[in-house]
């Protein structure tokens, strides 16, 4: 395979750049304001070990990085994801949460909430990431006893889980015998980053690192399927094997996702097609390209809902659906917006 052309490779570090220069300047937003330079001091003192007790180390440390470092994780893993699965399935709409993933988290998540157990610290993200870690043993157990090699039955496995799963978190919501619970559980769907710490970077960065790894290394394959299923078998690519690598490797970058921050939406669905329709389809650029974009978007997502709407509390997965969804109905609208 020809390596890439090095105006990609200039591109991506171009990406990555912008992404370092973008969480430094954010981190020093806030009604105690620092200048960028300010910021990247206090966060090179922390990450030396040299840290001290000044008030703005304190606050990077407890507050603002950890909200940065999450969305940067999360933001990529929903990038690369999204990108991935929506060549799996050939589905320009199809997203990190198509397989019920993140409805299985949901349910997890909802039913900690109403029960009281979302109480102790670090029962909610756990359950959740167990919530989707089960969805999606499920559907791997399912890719392998169905027939035939096409992705079209794991999409519809996908589309009905997602709908069973969410009557079963309306049914919890509804009967929740508290209504402060049932706020919390309709805040945490709607998905945000606030009070997030380096407690949930560390339970996100694993399975978000292991599922990006190994989708980033499906680059060559992606290409092959993004010719059809049929194309790719002629070439020697076993279809069925690699979709559940695939799919299980979202899965786990999704779970890891979800699990500390809640649904974000839009976030893996229109990144990819941004990519795709300023750099074209090449794999190679398109995943790590998607996960850099993705990441960048989240952490300015994040910004707006902290700070654009004071003092009125807007999350994070309101502002990425207010950009997103007219964002998606132009790229729909427009001829051949939307692409593969």
């Amino acid at each position: 395979m020809r390596a890439m052309p090095a105006s990609r490779q200039l591109t991506l570090a171009g990406l990555a750049a912008l992404l370092v220069l973008v969480s430094l300047v954010v981190v020093g937003l806030g009604p105690i304001h620092m200048t960028t330079g300010e910021a990247a001091s206090s966060v090179a003192r922390l990450l030396t070990g040299h840290g001290h007790d000044s008030g703005s180390d304190l606050l990077i440390a407890a507050v603002r990085a950890p909200r940065v470092l999450t969305a940067v994780l999360v933001g990529a893993a929903l990038g690369i994801a999204g990108a991935a699965m929506q060549t799996v399935f050939h589905n320009p709409l199809a997203e990190p949460g198509i397989t019920g993933v993140s409805s299985g988290a949901a349910v997890a998540a909802v039913l900690l909430i109403v029960t009281g157990g979302a109480r102790i610290p670090g029962v909610l993200p756990l359950g959740a990431f167990l919530g989707a870690m089960a969805v999606a043993g499920f559907i791997q157990v399912f890719s392998l006893s169905a027939p035939g090699r096409s992705s079209a039955p794991l999409l519809l496995v996908g589309i009905a889980l997602n709908a069973l799963l969410g009557a079963v978190v309306s049914a919890v919501i509804t009967n929740a015998p508290q209504a402060e619970q049932a706020r919390s559980a309709l805040f945490w769907l709607n998905g945000d980053l606030t009070g997030r710490s380096m407690d949930d970077v560390r339970m996100a960065t694993p399975p978000i690192v292991i599922g990006v790894l190994a989708l980033a290394w499906h680059t060559r394959e992606l290409n092959l399927l993004s010719l059809g299923d049929a194309t790719a078998q002629t070439s020697g690519l076993d279809v069925r094997a690699c979709t559940r690598r695939i799919i299980a490797a979202a899965a786990l970058a999704t779970a890891g996702g979800v699990a500390v921050t809640g649904i974000i939406s839009f976030v893996g669905l229109v990144i990819p097609h941004i990519v795709r329709l300023i750099w074209g389809g090449d794999h190679r650029f398109v995943m790590p390209a998607s996960a850099l974009l993705a990441a960048i978007f989240l952490v300015i997502a994040d910004t707006i809902a902290r700070m654009a709407f004071s003092p009125v509390s807007v999350q994070t997965g309101t502002v990425t659906a207010l950009v997103g969804a007219p964002f998606l109905l132009a790229l729909v609208l427009r001829d051949g917006g939307v692409r593969q």
